[in-house]
């Protein structure tokens, strides 16, 4: 009798995973099942509400599309948040880790190609990652074209140089900075890519509170904005790009 218990629980978990992995894709985007095997392979998932992601009716300029990723409703929870958009030419945006002391809330410009499906997979601590997105409608061509340092000596004696704010809220501080930087793709004649890998934003003890791995996607210049919990407490932010560049700056 207990063996048959142990075959129809098991049997009733494949149902689900069956289930679970047909789930179908809300934004009805083309290259669903093949993204979601690029960023999550076969882990389960879930189509969840509380991932939210914010981004235009229309993105005029598609070299600088303000997107945000709000994930507070899981806070305390998550591992990891990984941002790609479906139908960019490279599709990887960023994946953020959050400390507990910040909010799992983010918001960036970003270059895309077309009219795409932008999408955040959130890992929890339970091993299943919740996924939200929305549609972003878009005229063509923000990754390839060139960043306006391409052909400006400007950032080069600028590279780097950074201006940050700090907003008071009632549930914490909210940064927001910006960065001189071409964030160069690759994808146009003669311009390597060139762009910021890392951000870090650490306390006054040295602890990572936010890490960011970048991808080329991000706008030029990135102006980025996350929120902090303890708001009375010193913070540095740090940052590498793909030359080996580094900057460091109080905020």
């Amino acid at each position: 009798m207990r063996a048959k218990h142990i075959i129809a629980a098991a049997l009733l978990s494949l149902g689900c995973m069956a289930a679970h992995a047909s789930e179908p894709d809300p934004l009805n985007s083309p290259l669903w099942d093949y993204m979601r095997q690029q960023f999550i392979g076969d882990a389960p998932f879930r189509f969840d509400p509380e991932v939210k992601v914010e981004v235009p009716t229309f993105a005029e300029d598609p070299t600088q599309v303000p997107i945000t990723v709000d994930a507070q409703n899981l806070a305390g929870e998550i591992e990891r948040i990984v941002v790609w958009a479906d139908l960019n030419p490279i599709q990887h945006i960023f994946t953020y880790y959050p400390h507990p002391d910040v909010v799992p809330r983010v918001s960036l410009r970003i270059k895309v190609q077309q009219g795409t499906a932008v999408r955040a997979a959130v890992l929890t601590k339970s091993g299943v990652w919740h996924m939200g997105g929305s549609y972003l409608d878009a005229a063509g061509g923000g990754c390839t074209t060139p960043s306006t340092g391409a052909g400006n000596p400007y950032w080069e004696s600028h590279l780097g140089e950074m201006k940050s704010r700090f907003f008071a809220r009632e549930t914490g501080g909210r940064y927001k900075f910006k960065i001189i930087h071409p964030m160069d793709t690759g994808l146009v004649d003669a311009i390597p890519e060139f762009y910021i890998e890392q951000v870090v934003v650490r306390n006054a003890q040295g602890d990572d509170l936010a890490r960011l791995k970048l991808s080329q996607p991000v706008s030029e210049n990135p102006v980025i904005t996350l929120d902090v919990r303890h708001p009375n407490q010193k913070h540095m932010i740090w940052l590498r790009d793909n030359g080996g560049n580094e900057f460091e700056q109080a905020l």
